[in-house]
């Protein structure tokens, strides 16, 4: 499937202006739909910045693209080519909107859902027609990292999983097949890293300030050039069998939330969104640091082959 003419988003939070910068510039009609007014007017802002970084990011620029904001469901979805459900992470309100979704849109078109880790099937269960129903699990920011986690539901038909691939790869993204598990691949792997940075943190081992120096450095960036798997290759295999065998018996496998994280939560310290977290912002701070990590994740892409081929892998 090529890059839809009308793209639905419904869901205009966090992740839905990004999405739909992205499709408005390889050329499609977006329309992002959303309840609130002042969700829609903050997603107006949010979409302009999200294009502002795609104009530095470079790349090819479809024409013809475009984005506009409705309240009105039926409106957003009329003649869509393909829907993308970005809503809050709570399954009965997915299966509700999903199921209003469905009523508006032909037997033939996509729907995917932005989920970070509700299975799939767990949703579509809601839908008349599941065979079109599939995860697209796109990683924050949308519109900067240009890699699409792509799962189909046990109903979902092999046709639109193919379909979906293609699109992905249609707007210069990579597209990864997986099969369902909780939390997908991305997620999982990085809080499998979280767990294990937390009870460090917990231990006393390391600050979270020279925690963090040492993941960009020491592992973040020979990651972001070289994936683990062939990370394995180049250390040999033997010596990660070597070191396994000790180290694995001592990391984390706490099944609960580390009492560091679990504090801070409880004294209403979440992060950014607050102004004090794992570290504390002051007026401007934080809006200082979003822009800093937007123009380092700008340099780091532009250094970056993209999108990915599997002998740049």
């Amino acid at each position: 499937m090529s890059v839809p003419k009308i793209v639905t988003v419904v869901g205009s939070g966090t992740m839905g202006p990004g999405i739909a910068a992205v499709f408005a510039r390889a050329g499609s009609t977006v329309r992002v739909y959303d309840i609130s007014e002042a969700a829609l007017e903050m997603a107006r802002t949010m979409s302009g910045m999200a294009e502002g970084v795609l104009e530095q990011l470079g790349g090819a620029k479809a024409d013809g693209g475009s984005i506009s904001f409705h309240t009105d469901l039926a409106e957003s979805l009329a003649g869509t080519n393909f829907v993308v459900e970005a809503i809050p992470e709570k399954l009965d309100l997915k299966k509700t909107v999903l199921a209003d979704v469905e009523k508006s849109i032909g037997d033939d078109v996509i729907i995917a859902t932005n989920t970070s880790g509700i299975p799939v099937t767990d949703i579509a269960v809601a839908l008349t027609h599941p065979g079109r129903f599939i995860g697209m699990h796109w990683s924050n920011p949308p519109h900067v990292i240009p890699m699409i986690e792509v799962i189909p539901g046990k109903a979902t038909d092999k046709k639109f999983v193919t379909e979906l691939v293609d699109m992905v790869h249609g707007f210069g993204y990579e597209a990864v097949l997986e099969k369902e598990k909780p939390g997908f691949v991305e997620n999982r792997v990085l809080y499998a890293i979280l767990r294990e940075c937390l009870a460090l943190v917990d231990e006393g081992i390391i600050s979270q300030k020279d925690l963090d120096i040492c993941v960009r450095w020491g592992i973040g960036y020979k990651l972001a050039v070289v994936g683990p798997m062939r990370l394995l290759d180049m250390a040999g295999l033997d010596i990660y069998s070597s070191v396994a065998t000790y180290l694995n018996a001592d990391l984390s496998n706490r099944a609960d939330v580390s009492d560091f994280a679990t504090k801070l939560v409880a004294e209403g310290k979440l992060g950014m969104k607050t102004s004090g977290g794992v570290f504390e912002y002051g007026e401007g701070d934080v809006a200082a640091k979003r822009g800093e990590i937007v123009k380092q994740f700008i340099a780091v892409r532009k250094a970056l082959p993209a999108p990915l081929s599997p002998n740049q892998i």
